[in-house]
């Protein structure tokens, strides 16, 4: 859309504007600018005027906001939904898929950067290339999302924190004394199956089934379903839950949140983290001598590389433990 405005020195200027980027120049004569204006309107789609060069293959990506599409996947993925609906409100989110560019996502990438840690921008813009596959359909895994070509910030957060036995009931009955009684149940679950606070709080009845253990996740954060084993703890903790609601854990994300900063103060361990108990599970499930393969069935991780790096919380002292033990069988 151009408008043409005559300035108070007595000249016109034109401004261009498409998909929410625009370009203006200025004219002594309001037929040149007129002019000008109507020629960058029919060469944008393949021309540099706006500063920016639109991805090889753009014709095919929906004419879509960005905005519109995290809203979408906000829908389908409940843990996130509130970051999501953030950055929706982003200057970014205002353009359209198929003019958004890598240099956007630059731009974006380091002015967050000045007020969020690594992880935090490695997650969003893991959150925004999820949004952008999600309308490539078929297209996805390819260079038409400009998200994939943007360097990720260097994050260097490995933690070691484990629970102890003491620290864990200390958890435990915290959790009992909370007004939301669906907590207590909530940090078994978490530390029994390793799922996401969202898968866990998505999780709905339909797809529990007691009779062979498993519990279905339609939509899980990599974007791949998958059938997660339940323990014998875990489904006892499940048969005693109410069927009120379709949603097995019919909690906000936001009640959860507080609630997990009040409990964990009462319990007297506020350096763990939530996220901590998946972690912890794959921890347990190792050191009773699971293999790599079996954990992964449990944790959804498609690659070993990350289980072990970031989930795996072996120490020395737990190997020293095993050979002691071998040694004391011979």
């Amino acid at each position: 859309m151009a408008t043409i405005n005559k300035r108070p020195s007595g000249k016109w200027q034109a401004t261009v504007r498409r998909a929410g980027r625009s370009a203006s120049k200025t004219f002594t004569k309001r037929a040149d600018a007129v002019k000008w204006a109507r020629d960058t309107e029919t060469n944008a789609e393949r021309s540099d005027v706006f500063g920016q060069r639109k991805l090889v293959g753009a014709d095919a990506v929906p004419e879509l906001a960005l905005a519109d599409a995290l809203h979408q996947l906000a829908d389908e993925q409940a843990g996130e939904r509130w970051r999501l609906h953030a950055l929706a409100r982003t200057r970014m989110a205002k353009l359209r898929i198929d003019v958004l560019t890598v240099d956007d996502i630059v731009q974006w990438r380091d002015l967050r950067m000045r007020d969020a840690r690594p992880s935090t921008v490695v997650r969003e813009l893991s959150l925004i290339q999820t949004a952008i596959d999600r309308q490539l359909g078929d297209r996805a895994n390819t260079s038409m999302n400009p998200v994939r070509h943007v360097k990720r910030p260097r994050v260097d957060d490995r933690r070691e924190r484990r629970l102890t036995d003491h620290e864990w009931q200390q958890l435990l009955d915290a959790a009992g004394k909370c007004l939301n009684p669906l907590m207590r149940p909530l940090l078994v679950l978490a530390r029994e199956t390793a799922m996401r606070r969202g898968e866990l709080l998505s999780m709905e009845w339909c797809n529990v089934d007691l009779d062979t253990c498993t519990v279905l996740l339609p939509k899980t954060k990599n974007g791949h379903a998958r059938l997660v084993p339940l323990s014998p703890r875990a489904v006892s903790v499940l048969s005693q839950l109410p069927r009120d609601d379709g949603r097995v854990l019919p909690i906000t994300t936001n009640a959860v949140r507080l609630a997990w900063q009040r409990l964990r103060a009462r319990a007297g361990v506020d350096d763990i983290r939530l996220h901590d108990l998946r972690a912890q599970a794959a921890t347990d499930k190792l050191l009773d001598g699971w293999s790599v393969a079996e954990v992964q069935v449990l944790t959804g991780h498609r690659d070993a590389g990350v289980l072990l790096e970031r989930y795996a919380r072996l120490r020395a002292t737990d190997v020293v433990a095993k050979m002691r033990t071998m040694h004391d069988a011979e």
